[in-house]
């Protein structure tokens, strides 16, 4: 959920001494510098005064500093930026520094907000709040321990900080301290209970303990709050407060199984107005759930899979999908408990393609992993030789049965291709039309991650595309009309689309490093999937470790040719097989 930033107050230095400014002073001075002055006359009254050229050095950077602010509460975190970047030029503070690394926070851009925080604890003397904000950026990067620290000594500086209580908390519920994480959040909500943030904090830990009623009741109250009174903090980004409670709730009332009340929610999280990349992550979520109630609303009862058939000669066979024989549904109030252990895993390998180079090894990859997932207790639903529509399908069905599960696999072989920094996963019918858009014609990567982004989920997605991939000459000849650039290989999981975030408890393996190109192999595997499937299935070997020992495997048989490459953002150690 969005983490609340505490601005650090900064004294208005004597701007209003010549005698000329007098009349000027009066209006504008106080319009520029006051915190409650909204945000368009506050921005105005800045500009008007940087344009009579009668201030520099230290009060001409306290202008800036103010008109930074007010970009700040509409949320246009590049001028925020810009001015608290001249602010710094002028005269550096703890504040400019502070409001600088809260709003590269607010993009995402974690990394830099650390080194503004860096600098502005250097400058001193030490804060509460610099300590805080610098917790945050650790914590949307997954360095939970370094995090941890910064809210100990947050709390230490300010001991009735609510929002330091409450995020040390979130980090505990990542390492899975859910005890640990609930009295932190009950803290905060001793603290301050009027604040809207822990009790959806706590809505979130209830989940994960298997209470969605109890859930469903705080992020409700939650939203009251929001309602009621707009957040002090002028650090919160707007809206941000309510679209984090409504997919919180959305996401409880889709667990209990209260789908018309989880639509109602996704469709108010996409009304928000979402600024700062946790709630555009939030939103790309939502917006991919609702389209799969949606989906369910009209879709008609679903028959019983078919056993699956050999794959026939390319260019012969119909796409096939196989999956586990449906189990009867849950009742709603055993879906929660359900997800406890339950893991499900979706496998795709496409190779016979009608239009671009078909490769054989495919369908024998997706296959060989299903077997090994299966036979260490993953529920798999597996498709081979998917057109666009069959891929489609197979994936919206997956994403809708991952919401009850505890840990869930995307496996993928076949072709794929990165424009414009995206990926997409290539149908076994594509074909490039004069007119058309290339990327309409593909599966788009992150509407699948969007759609598992969940803070109580472990998801790992493994990708074993771009084998000798035709697809980006075709896309660059198809001429500049198109709008897109290709690159070879697949790119580094830098977002999940407009904006959002590579979620926590996450993991995402490539066959390949970002930009090259995998091996297809000349046996009846590619190099990665032949090693994937020896090692998925050994029992006791975490996640990560398990990636290592495929790499290393793989570059021995590759000679060097192809190195293995993963990003992860997991909250724990993860076993596949039992230990």
């Amino acid at each position: 959920m969005r983490r609340s930033i505490l601005l650090l107050t900064l004294l208005a230095a004597a701007l209003w001494a010549a005698p000329c400014f007098a009349q000027p002073r009066a209006q504008l001075g106080p319009l520029c510098t006051t915190e409650t002055t909204p945000a368009d006359q506050m921005i105005s009254a800045c500009t008007k005064i940087v344009g009579l050229k009668v201030f520099s050095g230290e009060k001409l950077a306290t202008i800036y500093f103010w008109r930074a602010v007010g970009w700040n509460k509409k949320g246009n975190y590049a001028q925020v930026i810009a001015d608290a970047t001249e602010a710094i030029r002028l005269h550096p503070s703890v504040a400019i520094y502070n409001l600088r690394g809260s709003a590269y926070y607010d993009k995402g851009e974690y990394d830099i907000a650390i080194s503004d925080f860096n600098d502005a604890l250097r400058m001193g003397p030490p804060s509460g709040i610099i300590f805080h904000n610098r917790g945050n950026a650790y914590r949307s990067k997954g360095d939970y321990a370094r995090a941890i620290a910064d809210y100990d000594a947050a709390i230490k500086a300010g001991p009735k900080s609510a929002f330091s209580y409450q995020n040390r908390g979130g980090c505990k519920q990542a390492l899975g301290d859910l005890d640990g994480a609930l009295a932190d959040i009950n803290e905060a909500i001793r603290i301050d209970p009027s604040l809207p943030q822990p009790l959806i904090n706590r809505g979130v830990i209830w989940r994960a303990k298997g209470d969605i009623d109890r859930a469903i009741a705080d992020i409700s109250e939650a939203i009251r709050l929001a309602k009621a009174k707009a957040p002090a903090n002028i650090m919160t980004p707007p809206g941000s407060v309510l679209i984090s409670a409504y997919t919180q709730r959305g996401l409880a009332y889709e667990a209990k199984g209260d789908r018309e009340r989880a639509r109602q929610d996704y469709a108010a999280v996409l009304e928000g107005q979402a600024s700062d990349a946790a709630s555009k992550a939030s939103q790309a979520t939502a917006r991919v759930r609702l389209s799969l109630l949606q989906d369910a609303a009209i879709a008609p009862p679903k028959a019983a899979a078919a056993p699956a058939r050999e794959q026939a000669s390319p260019g012969a066979a119909p796409p096939t999908q196989t999956a586990e024989p449906a189990a009867p549904a849950a009742a709603p109030a055993a879906q929660a408990q359900a997800a406890a252990g339950r893991r499900v895993a979706l496998v795709i390998g496409n190779g016979t393609y009608t239009h671009v180079k078909a490769l054989p090894n495919p369908p024998n990859d997706a296959r060989a992993i299903a077997k090994s997932l299966r036979e260490i207790g993953f529920t798999v639903s597996e498709g081979l030789d998917l057109d666009r529509d069959a891929m489609q399908k197979t994936i919206r069905d997956f994403l809708r049965e991952a919401t009850r599960a505890q840990i869930a696999v995307v496996y993928y072989a076949g072709h794929g291709v990165q424009i414009d920094g995206r990926n997409y996963l290539v149908p076994v019918d594509i074909e490039f039309r004069a007119g058309g858009r290339v990327t309409d014609a593909m599966v788009d990567m992150d509407t699948i991650m969007a759609g598992l982004d969940d803070q109580i989920r472990t998801n790992i997605l493994i990708l074993d595309a771009c084998r000798n991939n035709p697809m980006a000459p075709q896309v660059a000849s198809a001429g500049p009309s198109r709008g897109v650039e290709a690159g070879s290989g697949l790119a580094a999981p830098a977002s999940l689309g407009s904006g959002s975030t590579l979620g926590a408890g996450t993991l995402i393996a490539f066959a390949t490093a970002p930009g090259q190109v995998a091996l297809d192999g000349e046996g009846a595997n590619s190099p990665f999937s032949a090693a994937l499937s020896r090692h998925v299935g050994t029992p006791g070997l975490e996640v990560q470790q398990m990636l290592t020992r495929v790499r290393a495997e793989v570059v021995a048989a590759t000679k060097g040719k192809q190195v293995p490459w993963s990003n992860s953002s997991l909250l724990g150690e993860v076993y596949l097989a039992e230990k």
